[in-house]
């Protein structure tokens, strides 16, 4: 995708113009079912289950209906919580068609992280199962509920017969439901305070998975591979809706990500397209028997959500077939893609930066200290403007005005340089987020969480570097007087309250915490401490993207 415009002189970029579509996720969905409705849309692995685009239409046309019987009306917030199924893809297609928001749940939340979720979105009604070999999410939620009053008035169980009643029943589908509605509300911990509900248009994710899809050269002839959340814009724009846009297949190998699953749907499914964050690839070219299994009919692919290092993409690219995997960049709040390497990029280009900017998108590296557009080649915050833009975070119009500015540039918070070509080098965060293997967590939202143990007197949490994960959580933590407490009694707290993921790895009890002379706590300390400590600076110094 060439630039059509550079400023080369000053880091500004603004990507090739391409007509933006007027159209609905459902919309979209009847069109693509009328153009490739005998042709597979979805195969659900771990189910046994296959729908063609056409099945798929119907579907949703039925769990429209079935929405509607129960009261939900355009506008009306929906929960999703589950991992990885074909109800997820339904249930996704179904609420664009009957006008519903769809809140995605993230399936490793807990009682903690749930009734904020609960309680922030207002949902009408949560669909979800009973319980999988992770969790037990009947009582999740019955914990979560405990002593709220709640706008939630049905919860449908995918085990139970509600589910099949809801789709049998006999009720109507909204007259109008227009691009501009909001689509998908994301949970994120974003680039600021708590988790905020993310408002995503159809606008938005209809024509990012439409400049996606050219990005892969996909048709209806390719096959996608989603090892991916579909909960994260990764798996339910990345995945769904570049397919959507061509009618290429969707391939779920698994509920959640399990490496021996995926490559064997690559293998049997003959996949041209497979997506993951850098430690699923790592993953996958570790098993015993990966040269067993035949990836050939790979050509493209992703590698995002996480810093990517350079040698792994090497490796990829060769050991995997995947001769033209590319590299993006973006957030949540961009819905999520803003720059992409293209398919036919020089391996430099796709080895060493996360691309250029999107159609109809304007990429700029503006100074934390004035604001102002920097000259390329000089390191400063990643700004976006467009169409993929969120409408902003939910119920919160101060926090979408710390990152959204009165020009429209929505400020990343994430530190890059750019090339006179136009193509991004990501170089830092300037605020405090950790990502996990593709997952972002925000510090202040598990040191408020800590804060609530007894023992606990002060904590500060940091993300340190790891070579399978990206970060890792690491928390320093100051005791009350005259108390004592173990690692392993503090992360047992956290257990079934909030995320796996958001648990501390590391923690270190200490007296005092690195400070300026104002008192403001230096975090950078406290990583570059536990960097030496723990001899992860070859980890820490490692080449990515």
């Amino acid at each position: 995708m060439p630039v059509e415009e550079n400023l080369c002189t000053l880091s500004y970029s603004r990507g090739p113009s391409r007509p933006l579509l007027d159209l609905t996720i459902g919309d979209l969905l009847h069109r693509t079912a009328e153009r490739f409705g005998d042709r597979l849309a979805v195969a659900s692995c771990h189910q046994g289950q296959r729908l063609t685009w056409a099945e798929l239409s119907d579907e949703a046309d039925r769990v429209a209906r079935g929405l509607w019987s129960l009261g939900i009306r355009r506008g009306n917030r929906v929960g999703l919580w589950s991992t990885n199924c074909i109800e997820w893809i339904v249930m996704h297609m179904g609420c664009a068609r009957a006008g519903a928001a769809l809140v995605n749940v993230n399936p490793a939340y807990r009682s903690h992280e749930l009734q904020y979720t609960l309680k922030k979105s207002q949902m009408k009604a949560l669909f979800l199962w009973r319980q999988d070999k992770r969790a037990d999410y009947e009582e999740i939620l019955g914990r979560a509920r405990h002593g709220l009053t709640l706008e939630l008035e049905h919860t449908i169980y995918f085990d139970s017969p509600e589910w099949t009643e809801l789709k049998d029943a006999s009720g109507e589908l909204p007259a109008h439901v227009a691009a501009a509605d909001v689509a998908n509300i994301q949970y994120t911990s974003g680039t600021t305070g708590l988790p905020k509900g993310v408002m995503l248009t159809h606008h938005n994710i209809v024509n990012n998975g439409q400049f996606l899809a050219a990005g892969f050269h996909y048709t209806e002839q390719d096959s996608i591979v989603l090892p991916v959340p579909l909960f994260h814009c990764y798996g339910c724009v990345i995945g769904t809706m570049s397919a959507l846009n061509t009618g290429a297949a969707i391939i779920l190998p698994n509920w959640t990500f399990d490496a021996r699953a995926t490559l064997k749907a690559v293998h049997d499914e003959r996949a041209t397209s497979l997506y993951g964050v850098p430690a699923m690839y790592v993953a996958e070219m570790a098993l015993k028997d990966f040269a067993s299994y035949d990836l050939s009919s790979l050509r493209t692919g992703m590698m995002s959500g996480a810093p990517c290092p350079v040698e792994l993409m090497k490796r990829v690219l060769e050991e995997m077939h995947c001769r033209e995997l590319v590299i993006a960049y973006g957030q949540t709040e961009t819905s999520p893609v803003v720059t992409m390497s293209d398919a036919e990029d020089s391996m430099e280009i796709r080895v060493k930066t996360v691309g250029r900017a999107m159609p109809q998108t304007e990429i700029q590296i503006v100074s934390m200290v004035t604001g102002e557009t920097l000259p390329t080649g000089e390191q400063g915050e990643v700004c976006a403007r467009g169409y993929a833009v969120m409408k902003g975070y939910d119920g919160d119009p101060d926090g979408t005005a710390q990152v959204i500015h009165a020009d429209g540039w929505l400020h990343t918070g994430d530190l890059g340089i750019m090339h006179d070509d136009g193509c991004i080098h990501l170089t830092g965060r300037s605020r405090d987020v950790i990502i996990r293997g593709g997952e972002n967590i925000y510090p202040r939202e598990v040191e408020e969480f800590l804060y609530t143990h007894p023992k606990v007197d002060e904590v500060q949490v940091v993300g340190i570097p790891n070579a399978r994960l990206g970060e890792i959580v690491a928390a320093w933590v100051r005791l009350r007087p005259g108390v004592e407490a173990t690692e392993a009694e503090i992360r047992g707290f956290c257990q079934g309250q909030i995320a796996y993921y958001k648990i501390p790895d590391h923690i270190r009890f200490v007296d005092d915490f690195p400070a300026t002379l104002s008192g403001k706590i230096q975090k950078y300390k406290i990583r570059e401490f536990e960097i030496e400590a723990r001899g992860l600076q070859q980890v820490a110094n490692a080449a990515t993207a």
